[in-house]
């Protein structure tokens, strides 16, 4: 597993590394659903959750943030009152040099000498204004929609926007 913190990962720094042919090891993404809710139904309202900036979110915090805004909509409008979709598929492999610690570490470890790494995750790789999640909702769910990408934006390492796709007049 990954031991080093998400935002050494934030940043968009090297090129993309995203060839799962020639790569061994890959841990598979955590994203269990990408469309949530009433597939099939119209919905009046689109709200949608932008990311200001340009960075890499991992599987991990695209899972929590749409286990956290599935949940707020489920509760409040049931299975079919709403839908929701998520809009990245992270794609780009991380890697990490593992460090030896403790007693003894100098005399195993090589440093940074080869240092390529080994894949430890993935991630989505996001420019800046690009929408995340969507969420389409009747007009009487729009403030419960709002408030849930406003919780999952949270789990995000990113600032975000949220902005109403339609339905103009609604905006609080």
């Amino acid at each position: 597993m990954v031991r080093k913190p998400a935002s050494m990962y934030r940043n968009v720094k090297s090129r993309s590394f995203t060839r799962r042919k020639y790569m061994g090891g890959v841990p598979g993404s955590q994203v269990i659903h990408f469309d949530m809710g009433n597939k099939t139904a119209e919905f009046p309202v689109k709200i949608t959750l932008l990311a200001d900036e340009r960075c890499q979110i991992r599987h991990t915090a695209l899972e929590a943030a749409r286990i956290t805004a599935n949940r707020a909509m489920t509760t409040a409008a049931g299975r079919s009152g709403f839908h929701m979709k998520l809009r990245v598929y992270p794609h780009e492999v991380l890697r990490e040099n593992k460090q030896a610690t403790g007693a003894g570490a100098d005399r195993v470890s090589s440093g940074m000498r080869a240092a390529y790494g080994k894949n430890v995750s993935t991630a989505a790789r996001v420019s800046a204004r690009q929408k995340i999640f969507t969420i389409s909702v009747n007009k009487e769910h729009f403030v419960i929609a709002k408030d849930a990408l406003r919780r999952a934006g949270q789990k995000l390492p990113t600032p975000v926007t949220i902005v109403v796709d339609q339905g103009q007049e609604l905006v609080r």
